[in-house]
């Protein structure tokens, strides 16, 4: 793994009252490397700006994790490469689903992470937006 992570934990045992699966940690430590700053990425395709066709909180969490794993790529990095998600969620409802799957893509990576439930994003459809912390290792670049 690219980074050190501290204190690797997942949420089943952290939450066990809730149907989650997220490999998660209590700090990431990296060294060197180039910082890539995601900005929030929501349900929408990357290329031209438009909305994913679901009010689904699972469909709309996987075009969000497919967009943070796409720049990261297009970065020239991976995903274990990720260090930390912000995750806001307009229903608390939705955080299982949200949640679960997040961690099909997070799987064996552990970042930080920090949740949120708040009143609205920027578009009233969107029920799920998540920013990301990437850093590509010198030795990934070279």
């Amino acid at each position: 793994m690219a980074h050190q992570r501290i204190r690797s934990f997942n949420t089943r045992d952290t939450y066990p009252e809730q149907n989650l699966d997220n490999d998660l940690c209590q700090a990431v430590i990296t060294t060197g490397g180039r910082i890539v700053w995601l900005r929030g990425q929501c349900p929408q395709n990357l290329e031209d700006a438009r909305n994913i066709d679901s009010h689904d909180p699972v469909e709309q969490t996987h075009k969000v994790m497919q967009n943070i794993r796409q720049l990261i790529e297009e970065a020239g990095g991976r995903m274990e490469h990720l260090v930390k998600v912000v995750v806001y969620i307009t229903d608390m409802r939705h955080r299982e689903a949200v949640y679960r799957t997040m961690g099909e893509y997070i799987r064996g990576v552990h970042p930080v992470s920090t949740g949120l439930v708040v009143q609205a994003l920027a578009r009233p459809e969107w029920l799920v937006e998540i920013d990301a912390t990437a850093v590509i290792p010198d030795e990934a670049t070279s």
